[in-house]
């Protein structure tokens, strides 16, 4: 049986150690990172994977780097046949990278070598792309550029958001070990070099992604809204004594022949919240002031009364700070 660590972080992370512990491997160490303070009260928070590996009794390791020879030691100290790797979100070093027998695995959420980096789920949705995937790489040196092992594909439906892909990838990527690492048993795993063509990055999110740009066509600021949904979220701004931001948390692409200038409100009703944009227009159907919580387009317009006319502010450094 294979002597495996598990190196990740976040829910993505957890449901994959969940499906390796269930289908039977012998998880020896799992590493994630430190707690960190969330909350009113910014107490110090568990990360999903340490929650899980502390209800199943396995052994956690929390360094703040690898990078550090007693760190490497201790690794090289567990024997280990393999490490698992799930949006960890700490540099695994060459030395690292040496120290079990076949090396280091990683759950990717995207099809290599498209999306290569920090955000590939919210970055192919916000791209228009029809199909994504999980692609289980053997880790290198570089940023997501090593060998590729197994593909699992999954489409990008039109009502898909940054959080259902997560959900539906965080499965599809459970699988997707489970499998490779049967065949790593069975001795039939294959890697193959990504190829030289299609290559994308996905570069960390921000606050700068949070801002809707009307200028921008309808089309690409709905698959924004929709990319970004749970998080960062999609801010217009609104001109109420000061650039006020309001979260559009869902809206769909119309056509329009109005003569109106990008960031301008057509309309304001039970409807959708209508603004031009540089192409066509959107229709805001779900929104959240400061303070608030997510409404439908009416019930929001109803504490928050938008009138025809009105333009949205482009964005600008006034929005860095605020919610």
């Amino acid at each position: 049986m294979l002597r495996i660590a598990f190196a990740g972080t976040p829910e993505f992370a957890a449901r994959a150690l969940d499906a390796l512990v269930r289908a039977g491997h012998r998880i020896v160490l799992v590493l994630t990172q430190p707690d960190r303070p969330a909350g009113r009260g910014r107490a110090l928070q568990a990360s999903p994977v340490k929650k899980l590996a502390t209800t199943l009794g396995l052994e956690v390791w929390q360094p703040p780097s690898l990078r550090e020879p007693a760190a490497q030691q201790q690794l090289a100290d567990a024997r280990l046949d393999v490490i698992v790797v799930a949006a960890y979100g700490l540099i695994l070093p060459a030395a690292v990278l040496a120290i079990p027998r076949f090396g280091c695995l990683n759950i990717h959420a995207s099809l290599l070598p498209r999306w290569r980096g920090a955000a590939p789920i919210q970055r192919a949705i916000e791209a228009g792309d029809t199909e994504t995937g999980i692609t289980i790489m053997q880790m290198d040196a570089g940023l997501d550029t090593g060998p590729m092992l197994s593909k699992a594909r999954t489409p990008i439906l039109a009502e898909d958001t940054g959080g259902s892909l997560h959900d539906r990838l965080a499965t599809l990527g459970a699988q997707a070990i489970v499998d490779a690492l049967a065949s790593l048993e069975a001795g039939s795993l294959r890697p193959v070099a990504q190829p030289a063509d299609g290559v994308t990055y996905a570069h960390k999110l921000g606050r700068a992604d949070t801002h809707l740009d009307f200028s921008l066509p309808a089309r690409r600021l709905v698959d924004r809204i929709r990319a970004f949904d749970p998080a960062p979220g999609s801010l217009a701004l609104f001109e109420r004594d000061g650039p006020l931001p309001v979260k559009i948390w869902r809206a769909r692409a119309v056509e329009h022949i109005a003569d109106a200038d990008a960031g301008t409100v057509l309309r304001a009703d039970d409807e959708g919240l209508l603004v031009a944009c540089g192409d066509g227009a959107i229709a805001a159907l779900a929104l959240q002031k400061p303070g608030g919580r997510r409404l439908p387009c009416g019930e929001f317009l109803r504490g928050f009364p938008v009138r025809a006319g009105e333009r949205l502010l482009l964005p600008d450094a006034t929005l860095t700070s605020s919610g």
